[in-house]
């Protein structure tokens, strides 16, 4: 296992900031993806914990954002990842799949930019 892990770790620790982006994104849109599998299937714990693992990368996307050098754009990110944050919650309250599949999609739209941007 160790082996395993310290593959894991240069992975992550050996990608460009760009990758890392995509790759943060992936894991967000990975964990909405189970969170809706889960509540079509009435699992609603797991759901939660799909919801909250999306919302942490969410979370941890807008905390680097880097709004003097980024300006404009960094400042539309951070309400955009806050919009998606308010949105899962409101959709694990709900109950909503389709809440949940809103924020999917406005994750994958700005996940294709990323990855042109990242190559």
């Amino acid at each position: 296992m160790n082996g395993i892990a310290t593959y894991q770790d240069n992975t992550v620790t050996t990608q460009s900031k760009g990758r890392l982006i995509v790759m943060l994104y992936d894991g967000a849109i990975k964990f909405m993806r189970l969170a809706v599998m889960e509540l079509e299937t009435n699992n609603h714990e797991k759901k939660g914990h799909y919801i909250n693992k999306a919302q942490d990368i969410i979370n941890e996307l807008n905390a680097i954002l880097d709004t003097d050098a980024g300006g404009e754009i960094a400042a539309n990110l951070r309400k955009l990842y806050c919009f998606m944050s308010n949105r899962l919650s409101q959709a694990n309250v709900k109950r909503d799949p389709q809440m949940i599949r809103d924020v999917i999609k406005l994750m994958e739209e700005l996940n294709q930019g990323w990855k042109a941007i990242a190559g």
